[in-house]
């Protein structure tokens, strides 16, 4: 989820693609652009960019946050803050939701 104009959605965006690759996920990644301040509240959007698998926020602290709106957000770490979420926040959350899917038989039924 992004605003237009957010320079760390720009960023992010090859490296999550990237990402998605090296973890054998299929599904296409869904870019949802958040227009208004409304927009933003409805959707629980912490700011740009904000990367959610599966409708869950990849970030471990978000589920506790309210402070929705049209900004660029800022991930905590461990040594600072950054604009875009650390790769090992996304391997995470790609791997888990790796694991959840359901198996397919080996015959397609």
């Amino acid at each position: 989820m992004f605003f237009d104009g957010c320079p760390s959605y720009e960023r992010l965006e090859p490296q999550l693609e990237q990402l998605v690759r090296d973890a054998g996920v299929e599904d296409p990644i869904e870019l949802r652009r958040i227009e208004s301040p409304e927009a933003a509240e409805a959707e629980r959007f912490l700011g740009s960019p904000t990367v959610r698998i599966d409708g869950e926020d990849i970030d471990p602290g978000a589920r506790d946050r309210s402070d929705f709106g049209l900004k660029c957000r800022l991930y905590r770490l461990e040594v600072g803050m950054s604009g875009v979420p650390p790769e090992e926040w996304i391997r995470a959350a790609l791997a888990e939701r790796v694991r959840r899917e359901p198996e397919e038989p080996a015959d397609g039924h």
